[in-house]
């Protein structure tokens, strides 16, 4: 089995099942090995091309893990928009579950707007638990997009 030269970096802490799910259904088609890291196991598909690192229990253990190990070749699934951010100061190709590719065009608004909101929680305008929205067929749909043409674009690269 010829595997591919990037990997995909799964931030699995967050991650939505079925995301993590379409995930694996594109590696395995592709080929393609996929780092699922977090700060605790996560259920995942066995297989030779899928690897489970668990980090310390500590704040940003994780995120941390995936910006020393990730490579400009590789993609990074994450909500994490600070994660984000320091990946794409490195290069790497970010989208999150919802099929946002984050770029240094876009990034700078998506960290200042995150920043906002919890500025916004932490005074007491927003509610902490307000909810973030459904994730459903309709977000799940634009995920696999965005996922099927940033990996198109990185089989395209190797050749």
């Amino acid at each position: 089995m010829e595997v591919r030269n990037f990997r995909i970096w799964v931030d699995a802490d967050s991650c939505p099942v079925q995301v993590r799910e379409l995930t694996v259904r594109f590696a395995l088609r592709l080929k393609i090995p996929v780092k699922f890291v977090a700060n605790h196991e996560i259920p995942f598909q066995k297989n030779e091309l899928f690897e489970m690192i668990v980090c310390e229990a500590e704040q940003d253990a994780a995120d941390n893990y995936i910006v020393e190990n990730s490579d400009t070749k590789d993609l990074v699934i994450t909500r994490d928009i600070p994660l984000a951010s320091r990946l794409v100061d490195k290069k790497v190709c970010v989208i999150n579950d919802r099929g946002c590719v984050f770029t240094e065009s876009n990034i700078a608004e998506k960290l200042a707007s995150r920043n906002l909101h919890y500025m916004l929680m932490e005074n007491g305008a927003l509610p902490e638990n307000r909810k973030t929205g459904t994730f459903g067929k309709k977000e799940l749909n634009l995920f696999a997009n965005s996922l099927d043409r940033e990996l198109q674009k990185k089989i395209r690269a190797e050749s």
